[in-house]
């Protein structure tokens, strides 16, 4: 399977094409930027240069959050005007935290998936990755830091990943040396995870006009709205 992988839930933008579980190509950038300038173009250089055309992709997969709302929202629309313009590819939404797990699937042990909502409020969810499998502990969800570390046994050989990993592993952790940080490459969101993602759960596909945002917490319209009608 051919795919073709978007990622511009938080900080950086990546994309990433892998062909049968191999990765063919792949660019993550910190850009000052909105990710609605840069990744179409991202998109067509990583086309180009490993020689493929959207007939030959399988699945356009994107990171469907939680996330940065208008960053989820490009994403998204970015990945339904691709299957639109190409209709026989499929696309595949997939969990930021998942993905995030997947960047630290060589490691034995827990992986606390952890992005900054607000202060003191995080993004989260639990794994277990036992050779390279990597499985689910808890939901994604959205909960103050004390709630989520409340699932985690203090033994646990853990392994943080995420926009606030380090944070939270020099607030939280300091003198634990059971609990680390993901290294700087491997911390912040890549498209090749997608990638690895979808080749392990061919469930994720889907058609685009299926594809939704999880923002997992209601976004600022909402809640204006909500304050206008209360």
């Amino acid at each position: 399977m051919k795919i073709l992988a978007i990622d511009t839930s938080g900080k950086i933008a990546s994309v990433a094409i892998s062909d049968e579980g191999r990765l063919i190509w792949e660019k993550t950038v910190f850009t000052k930027l909105t990710h609605s300038q840069v990744i179409l173009p991202m998109v067509t250089e990583a086309m180009r240069e490993s020689g493929f055309d959207y007939p030959d992709i399988d699945c356009v997969a994107v990171a469907d959050g939680p996330g940065s709302y208008t960053g989820l929202r490009i994403g998204v629309g970015a990945v339904k005007g691709i299957c639109l313009g190409a209709p026989s590819v499929k696309a595949a939404g997939v969990s930021t935290l998942l993905a995030l797990a997947y960047n630290c699937r060589a490691f034995e042990g827990r992986i606390a998936a952890v992005m900054r909502a607000r202060p003191k409020i995080i993004y989260a969810a639990l794994f277990e990755c036992s050779g390279g499998v990597i499985s689910r502990v808890t939901d994604d969800m959205v909960c103050g830091e004390d709630d989520f570390f409340s699932h985690i046994d203090p033994c646990d050989s853990l392994i943080l990943v995420g926009d606030c990993a380090e944070e939270l592993k020099q607030s939280r952790f300091a003198d634990r040396n059971n609990v680390r940080s993901a290294s700087s490459g491997l911390v912040l969101q890549r498209a090749s995870s997608l990638c690895e993602a979808v080749n392990d759960h061919p469930e994720f596909i889907c058609s685009a006009d299926e594809l939704a945002v999880s923002y997992l917490q209601a976004t600022k319209a909402e809640k204006d709205k909500a304050h206008r009608d209360s």
